[in-house]
């Protein structure tokens, strides 16, 4: 059996949670896609799929992760970018 390779996001930053990985290891075509985006690319789904509050919510970012990884798309669309790491988004988040 050959050991899955999961590409890592700015790990000074965000790791990836156990959600996320659990998808990517059960579709080769997501995870395909997840490991040819940048560290930073990567960095900006997790956070956006781990920011939300509602179990919900973090379970239609994660359906929409796979969506829009499989449809070419390198990055979360609308998303001001990390707050964790960026200055300027920041100030589209309440908690910070």
């Amino acid at each position: 059996m050959s050991k899955i390779k999961i590409e890592p996001g700015v790990e000074e930053v965000h790791e990836i949670p156990q959600d996320i990985k659990d998808v990517l290891v059960s579709n080769a075509d997501v995870l395909e896609k997840w490991n040819a985006i940048t560290p930073l690319a990567r960095n900006e789904w997790i956070c956006w799929t781990t920011i939300v509050k509602k179990a919900e919510t973090r379970a239609e970012h994660i359906e929409r992760l796979q969506e829009d990884l499989l449809a070419g798309k390198k990055r979360p669309c609308c998303w001001p970018g990390c707050p964790h790491r960026r200055e300027s988004a920041k100030k589209y988040f309440k908690n910070f």
